[in-house]
């Protein structure tokens, strides 16, 4: 008899079980159509070395021409997605009657240009059915959703544009930039949690077609990068010989980060100076930002003598490959307060946000003062890809350091606060840091990180390597636990990091109720200290031992592709584990 003949059952519980049949279902349509895709990959591939040959040459991708195979062959691609029956239905409506050339490249990308078509659309006109509410927090959410959506077309048009590489050779970009729009979509809708109930659910089903569309174009490409594995497959793969080094410009700016990161700050070769008493050339960060050239490729090295600059600095998207320079941590403070309790959404609150990639930063301060009464209120947000933050200091209490999207690494940083401190929804690897959770508000708990996954394609997740837990201030009366689970698919890691014995026994907490969702990865590897112990952890599915093999897949050099963006930065870190 079924489990619904009972009154036992109570909601939540019924939700678990229809979700558990929904993904035995899943799991078994998805093996089924990995191998139809594999066919359809390898055929495609072959047919691309053969010089195009036609259906009565006997090519294997030749099927694809037919409209029943190619009605087979996009099922076979959407039914590796979270949304089979949006993806399918919004892929056939949209290929044109050419179907002589379509092979599993051009199937993603078709699903990237729905999603941006979508996008486009919500954009334009997004919410104007609710414009005439005057609410204060309404429009500070408004005002936040159209930058995000803004900034969710620039990483989907990023996505179609980059013609440099093959598919397959672009695989992690293409990953990063659609985990990056699905991130900016979801931070639209839950900054509407904070108005009413009604006017969340009405942001939410604006954009559940475009979140829905963005999700299947990572589905799908995540699907094909795990299929192509082997060398020889990516060989066939590629359309063209490509070469695989570095272009100069790329080259050129590694050699100027390791000297910029090795020289001394008296001798740093500065293209701008920023002094609070004049004796540079410019008084604020602000103004000195405005002399970088737009989207530069050549490194702008910006010089921040001693002092307490207070200001809200932002390092917009069109601000690229910037060096900010300070005289250090202690000495070189950005200072801001603003929280979400006086009226500023938690994504406005940054005393410091990065948006343009390429941004370097080292021996400076970050703070936000707002105090623990303010509740969200950001140090620093880095928003932008490939960011790398050395010798840096971050405090306030919640919501300190807003990892919130793409790909970014610490290097050497304090990182102080109370309330999911370390939080977003980034692909960050803290490395030898300093993290010190300190005295929160009475009756308030610690959770050190609070990550933000919603999509398992995305390949996002906090990692805290090599770093030191200790409580800063008197904890001995406060509950100070590794995190809690704030989206479904979390994604969480501490690896040999020495944890003092202030840590929860139970490690984490969940986010509501008294479990986390099985669909976490949470794990701690080879830690040490007497907060480390694992006895009395919480027994969650999602709460994972892991083998060495499986940690490694979390490093720099895998989990960041760091290699390309670090390793010449000038210090040392660790690239494995």
């Amino acid at each position: 008899m079924s489990l619904l003949s009972y009154g036992k059952v109570d909601e939540f519980g019924q939700e678990r079980l229809e979700a558990r049949r929904k993904t035995r279902k899943r799991i078994a349509i998805i093996a089924v159509s990995t191998i139809v895709l594999i066919g359809i990959i390898v055929g495609a591939a072959v047919g691309a070395t053969r010089g195009g040959k036609t259906k009565s040459d006997g090519d294997p991708a030749a099927g694809l021409t037919s409209t029943s195979s190619l009605s087979e062959s996009i099922k076979a691609i959407c039914n590796l997605t979270l949304h089979p029956n949006s993806c399918y239905t919004s892929l056939s409506s949209a290929i044109n009657n050419d179907t002589s050339h379509i092979n599993p490249e051009q199937i993603f990308k078709l699903s990237v240009e729905v999603a941006l078509s979508e996008l486009s659309k919500v954009a334009e006109n997004f919410m104007e059915d609710l414009g005439g509410i005057n609410d204060k927090a309404f429009v500070a959410a408004l005002g936040n959703c159209k930058e995000l959506l803004g900034l969710a077309l620039d990483h989907l048009n990023t996505t179609m544009s980059d013609g440099n590489s093959s598919l397959i050779d672009a695989v992690d970009d293409l990953r990063t930039w659609l985990s990056a729009a699905g991130t900016y979509q979801q931070t639209c809708i839950d900054g509407f949690q904070n108005v009413t109930q009604e006017i969340w659910y009405v942001a939410s089903q604006h954009l559940n077609n475009s979140t829905q569309y963005t999700s299947n174009s990572l589905a799908i490409i995540t699907g094909i990068s795990n299929l192509v594995s082997s060398f020889k497959l990516r060989r066939l793969m590629s359309y063209e010989d490509c070469d695989h080094g570095f272009p100069d410009w790329a080259s050129r700016r590694s050699r100027e980060l390791k000297q910029m990161f090795d020289t001394p700050v008296s001798k740093v070769k500065a293209d701008v100076v920023v002094a609070k008493d004049g004796s540079g050339n410019y008084k604020t960060i602000t103004a000195a930002l405005k002399a970088v050239p737009e989207k530069s490729k050549k490194r702008f090295v910006i010089y921040v003598k001693k002092g307490v600059y207070y200001e809200n600095v932002r390092v917009e998207k069109s601000t690229w490959n910037v060096t900010m320079i300070g005289d250090g941590m202690n000495a070189t403070i950005v200072s801001g307060s603003l929280n979400f309790v006086d009226g500023t959404p938690t994504f406005s609150t940054a005393t410091f946000a990065v948006f343009g990639k390429g941004f370097f930063a080292r021996d400076m301060g970050f703070q936000n003062t707002a105090g623990p009464a303010k509740h969200q209120a950001v140090a620093l947000m880095a928003s932008a890809d490939e960011c790398v933050f050395y010798r840096c200091y971050i405090d306030a209490f919640q919501d300190t350091l807003y990892a919130h999207a793409q790909r970014q690494f610490f290097k050497e940083c304090i990182v102080r606060g109370t309330v999911d401190f370390i939080f977003g929804n980034a692909a960050v690897i803290l490395q030898n840091c300093s993290i010190l959770p300190k005295v929160p508000m009475p009756g308030q708990q610690n959770t050190i990180t609070a990550q933000g996954k919603t999509d398992p394609n995305q390949n996002t997740g906090i990692v805290i390597q090599n770093c030191t837990i200790s409580p800063f201030g008197n904890l001995s009366s406060v509950a100070t636990y590794l995190g809690r689970p704030w989206k479904p698919y979390s994604t969480t890691l501490y690896m040999r990091s020495w944890m003092n014995g202030f840590i929860h026994p139970a490690g984490w907490l969940p986010w509501n109720g008294t479990t986390a969702p099985d669909t976490i990865f949470y794990s701690e590897f080879e830690n040490f200290g007497p907060g480390s112990l694992m006895k009395y952890r919480v027994k969650w599915k999602g709460l994972k031992n892991i083998t060495v093999k499986q940690a490694s897949k979390f490093t720099v050099k895998a989990f960041l592709k760091g290699e390309k963006w670090i390793s010449n930065a000038g210090f040392k870190y660790a690239s494995n584990l």
